[in-house]
């Protein structure tokens, strides 16, 4: 479970998170939404304790977030762009991870036979395509067998085929029981994957519950147009949107399990 109070962050006058509650049950695949700026990589690599935050409260697993790092072994990172030592061998780079984790890379050939990586492991890191670099990312991430997984915009760069691998592979975890988090502007690879959304606007979150809920309230059919519709709507608290065809001023108050 990751629990949220309060959690505020700042970079100089610009205030980025405002204040955010939310509490994600274990096991759950949320994706997280929003324009660019709106504060969804801020939060995350909040959680991962990349960046500090200014006040509030995060708890992973229990753990509160005060310096420790142990919790991080729970947890997989797929970053939207990875930075490697360009000079650096794939392999090198796999062995390099394992030694720092100091952990079993459980799945570490399955992922690279999965992802057909097998022929690009002697080569230096500059020399990978951009698909390629995103397939590492994927593997760096999954190969621990963490209980948390975070992907942030993981199919930027990859072709459909390996896009496709990735989503099965993603299901696969999903269905292991783990707890996911995915960021997407490709609202359509969200609607495959997830089955909660979270909407952060202008550093708050707008809307924090089911995709079936959120699709019903806004009355429309595809994840795109709903969040569409939230960017347009005026949303009172968090947990909460408003009908603009029926309920102007009277927002829905949605329970979250």
């Amino acid at each position: 479970m990751i629990e949220i109070q309060n959690l505020k962050k700042s970079f100089g006058d610009l205030q980025v998170l405002k204040g955010l509650n939310v509490t994600i049950p274990k096991g759950q695949a949320t994706g997280i939404v929003g324009p660019n700026g709106a504060g969804k990589t801020t939060l995350i690599k909040t959680i991962l304790g990349l960046v500090k935050p200014d006040s509030g409260i995060l708890e992973v697993n229990g753990t509160r977030l005060n310096g420790d790092w142990l919790y991080r072994r729970d947890i997989g990172y797929m970053p939207q762009v990875a930075r490697y030592p360009e000079n650096m061998r794939v392999y090198e780079l796999l062995n390099f991870i394992k030694g720092l984790r100091d952990q079993d890379a459980v799945y570490e050939h399955e992922l690279i036979e999965q992802f057909n990586l097998q022929s690009e492991l002697e080569k230096p890191l500059r020399t990978l395509s951009g698909g390629n670099r995103q397939k590492v990312g994927a593997i760096l991430a999954m190969m621990f067998n963490p209980d948390i997984l975070f992907f942030d915009e993981p199919t930027a760069g990859l072709d459909p085929r390996s896009s496709h691998k990735f989503k099965l592979r993603v299901k696969k975890e999903k269905e292991a029981g783990k707890t996911i988090f995915i960021t997407s502007h490709i609202m359509s690879e969200l609607e495959q994957l997830v089955d909660h959304v979270i909407f952060i606007l202008d550093g708050n979150i707008r809307y924090y519950g089911s995709m079936s809920q959120l699709l019903e309230l806004s009355q429309e059919e595809r994840l795109e147009a709903a969040i569409a519709r939230l960017m347009d709507e005026p949303i009172e608290r968090t947990g909460s949107v408003s009908k603009q065809s029926e309920m102007k001023s009277t927002p829905i108050t949605l329970e979250i399990a």
